[in-house]
């Protein structure tokens, strides 16, 4: 069998990869920006550069793989960054999708392609309304949530008008070791262990830290990605997420206990979106009944991020 992960360099790519393998799945990938791609890849998997907004690219490697399962990762995936950026969004996230559907269908093949997606797509959503199904009305309250649904109505249409066998996530935070500190959990990890370790002053800038949010590990989503490639419904979508909810105030207090560093938090209005969602939690039963389930709490998650970002700085401050 094989399997092509599109933008294999990002956060999830890796895990993902080495999920496939321990299912002996033969394992190709793309990428677009090398400088972010792990050395460990090159040995694991068979790489190709694609840009995904590029149609001929597409269409080409997915003609030479021939795959069995494409799980489409390339994508911007920053809700913060789709404010300053909207364009660039668009264009990878609905232009991206658009290219592979249509390499697929050209090509003829019976590919079963795995799309990612997000809870973003949620939106604004009612503490009663808690915790979400796939169900739940879409209210987009972003660039990018709306990019994502556009994504899945291209996806509706394409499996009614062309029989195309394609399965969708709705996936809620996650976090693990190699994620970018753009992201809440390693950017609070990143920045107490340089506080630890005298590196910059104890004062931590912070958003919106009374929202409440759903995080799962990245072990535990790539796991759900492979039960959803081959026991997901065509046409289904599926939440992947850990059906727990936290306040940012709860997991940043759990990381300074853990750091033992007195620090002062500050509230800075630049880190607040135009739109933010007070609550959101994930209802997994619908996966849940596919056979998966978690394996990691969030603080189990925090603790190997926050050993990812010791040693990391660690090793950095050394030289």
């Amino acid at each position: 069998m094989r399997a092509l992960i599109t933008g294999i360099e990002g956060f999830v790519g890796s895990y993902l990869t080495n999920e496939l393998i321990n299912h002996d799945i033969d394992v190709f990938g793309t990428y677009f920006d090398e400088s972010t791609l792990q050395k460990e890849l090159k040995s694991k998997a068979s790489l190709y550069y694609m840009n995904i907004t590029d149609f001929e690219q597409v269409s080409q490697v997915i003609k030479d793989i021939q795959p069995n399962y494409i799980f489409h990762l390339a994508a911007q995936s920053s809700a913060a960054v789709s404010w300053k950026n909207p364009q660039l969004t668009m264009t990878v996230n609905v232009n991206g999708t658009l290219n592979l559907l249509e390499a697929v269908k050209y090509l003829e093949l019976k590919t079963r392609i795995i799309l990612i997606g997000s809870s973003e797509e949620y939106g604004i959503v009612k503490e009663s309304e808690n915790p979400i199904s796939e169900e739940q009305e879409l209210r987009p309250g972003n660039p990018y949530s709306v990019s994502k649904i556009t994504q899945e109505k291209l996806a509706e249409l394409y499996i009614k008008a062309y029989d195309m066998d394609i399965v969708m996530t709705r996936s809620f935070n996650h976090t693990g070791p190699g994620q970018q500190p753009i992201f809440v959990i390693p950017d609070f990890a990143k920045r107490i262990i340089e506080m630890k370790h005298g590196i910059i002053k104890p004062i931590l800038l912070v958003g919106n830290i009374d929202a409440k949010r759903d995080f799962l590990d990245v072990t535990d989503v790539v796991k759900a990605y492979y039960t959803i490639a081959l026991k997901g419904r065509k046409s289904d979508v599926y939440n992947v997420g850990s059906g727990k909810c936290y306040s940012i105030q709860e997991l940043l207090n759990y990381m300074i206990k853990k750091s033992s560093v007195r620090i002062e938090i500050k509230k800075d209005p630049n880190r607040l979106r135009p739109s933010d969602n007070p609550i959101i939690q994930c209802n997994n039963d619908k996966i849940k009944k596919l056979g998966w389930t978690p394996a990691l709490t969030v603080f189990q998650s925090m603790d190997i991020v926050m050993d990812y970002w010791e040693k990391r700085v660690k090793k950095n401050a050394d030289g």
